[in-house]
């Protein structure tokens, strides 16, 4: 079994329009969005949830009114201003670090559970799909994304698939190398802007770190010549395969307002042409790495 994740250095580059597309064309994929903060593959492949379970994991300060005896130490102590002076904690401001419960001296407060999100297993027209959603203001991202890679693992068992694909977080940040961590590969999706490019160098080496191979995918390639040929140069340099270019299409809006992947919602322009042969590539690279 293999997982091919598909990440971008920067949000915006039209990594999850090319993934719903890739879904398609996959042979019988397990599917993964590990978006947790901001999931939105799902509105393109129409999953029907199948059942969902809850994510706990933060905690958040409660203080006993008739233990607590008002004597401003918790309030002191806590540095995100979540305890008010009449004494009572401010869920949202409460970042459940605890010093307020060491700190007590009468043993007025709980650290208590509270909702940190919601994963789901899914039933899609492409395949099966693990995906989850985190609460805003939660924390513990990389824990949610690493829970959606495993139930995508007993998924491929289960119906004994033979890849994953995964939709991965834009950036760097704890998602992100949870998504990238023991991937068997990694296609990143950049576009020729100057912030895209320099995000780009960092998150290919942060496959570089872990070891994992990875290719790359110019989009809306055409938008700026100059600068898609300094991505181009940029990975024949560093032996990175780039697996395609694609041109700007308004179609492609056309189909996330109609919420279908592009090659299913207009087949034969050039742009989903050029994923298929795209698509092509990767499935060759995968059977090299």
């Amino acid at each position: 079994m293999k997982e091919l994740v598909i990440v971008s250095g920067k949000g915006g580059t039209g990594k999850t329009t090319i993934t719903a597309s890739l879904t398609v064309l996959a042979s019988d994929p397990i599917i993964a969005d590990c978006d947790v903060d901001a999931p939105n593959l799902h509105l393109l492949l129409g999953p029907d949830i199948q059942f969902s379970d809850e994510f706990i994991e933060s905690k958040v300060a409660v203080i006993n009114p008739e233990l607590c005896n008002q004597c401003g130490v918790c309030e002191s102590a806590c540095k995100f201003d979540a305890i008010s002076s009449d004494f009572k904690v401010d869920p949202i401001l409460c970042e459940g670090c605890g010093v307020c419960f060491i700190s007590c001296p009468v043993n007025a407060i709980e650290m208590q559970e509270r909702l940190s999100g919601y994963i789901y297993t899914s039933k899609t027209n492409y395949g099966p799909m693990a995906h989850a959603l985190l609460l805003p203001g939660e924390s513990n991202s990389g824990k949610l994304v690493t829970r959606v890679r495993a139930l995508a693992s007993k998924l491929a068992e289960k119906h004994e698939r033979d890849l994953i694909l995964t939709d991965g977080p834009p950036g760097l940040a704890c998602a992100a190398i949870a998504t990238i961590t023991g991937a068997s590969a990694g296609l990143v999706v950049t576009e020729p802007t100057v912030p895209a490019i320099h995000d780009l160098k960092r998150v290919l080496e942060l496959f570089q770190h872990f070891k994992i191979p990875v290719m790359v995918l110019i989009n809306k390639a055409d938008l700026h010549i100059r600068k898609s040929k300094e991505i181009a140069d940029y990975c024949q340099r560093n032996d990175i395969p780039i697996v395609g270019q694609l041109d700007y299409d308004l179609k492609m809006y056309e189909a996330v307002v109609a919420g279908r992947p592009i090659v299913e919602y207009a087949p034969s322009i050039k742009l989903s042409k050029a994923l298929k042969a795209i698509w092509k590539r990767v499935e060759k690279q995968l059977d090299a790495f």
